[in-house]
């Protein structure tokens, strides 16, 4: 048992957030409740509250760990390697996010309400981890590639609106097949590496022109 107040706290939010996970799996972000989740949990729906105000926050706290975990990944590349080619940039990086699959699923929701209907507090935290994230993957390019500041910044905020996209062209569900199919509209598949792959080679060798 843990001796202190906020350990104890921290470890009922983890399970409260791995259980949004784990029904988020199978449910879509609007058929979740906060009952669907209390019942996932070890306590109460009630005592839910005590820790998070919204569903909002709870999945805003899930995209928090994804991202998190995404900045180790993104850290290790940069630390374990001396030099890498534009294609090793590309498909390193590309492997990162064919890693992060449910990252990729909770950027592609509504952010601006989940954000919105989350506290202050609980967005601040978010936002740290988001600017992290900025600040891992622009290490990570100026390793690799020697780009200016400049270059670097134009690169990191056409790579990141890319990146909040890439999950819906990535993962087609049968239903979206035959209504493009009935619309005429044919979809040729490519998965997260290929189409990370190939925006990262392209834009970097844009950049090395």
């Amino acid at each position: 048992m843990p001796k202190g107040s906020k350990e104890l706290s921290e470890i009922r939010k983890e399970e409260i957030i791995n259980a949004c996970e784990k029904l988020y799996e199978t449910k879509s972000f609007k058929d979740i409740t906060i009952k669907d989740i209390g019942e996932v949990t070890s306590f109460t729906r009630t005592s839910i509250y005590n820790y998070f105000c919204t569903k909002e926050e709870i999945f805003l706290a899930l995209l928090k760990r994804e991202y998190e975990k995404w900045i180790k990944s993104l850290n290790d590349l940069t630390l374990n390697n001396e030099s890498l080619s534009v294609e090793e940039i590309a498909s390193s990086l590309a492997r990162t996010l064919e890693d992060r699959r449910l990252l990729l699923k909770l950027m592609a929701m509504n952010n601006y309400d989940m954000e919105e209907n989350s506290r202050t507090e609980n967005l601040a935290e978010f936002k740290g981890a988001y600017g992290e994230s900025l600040r891992a993957l622009d290490r990570y390019f100026k390793k690799f590639t020697g780009f200016s500041e400049a270059a670097r910044q134009e690169l990191l905020y056409i790579f990141l609106p890319f990146v909040y996209g890439v999950y819906p062209y990535a993962e087609v569900t049968e239903k979206q097949r035959a209504a493009m199919a009935k619309a005429n509209a044919p979809f040729v598949y490519h998965s997260v590496y290929e189409l990370t792959y190939n925006c990262v080679k392209n834009l970097l060798k844009g950049k090395g022109e």
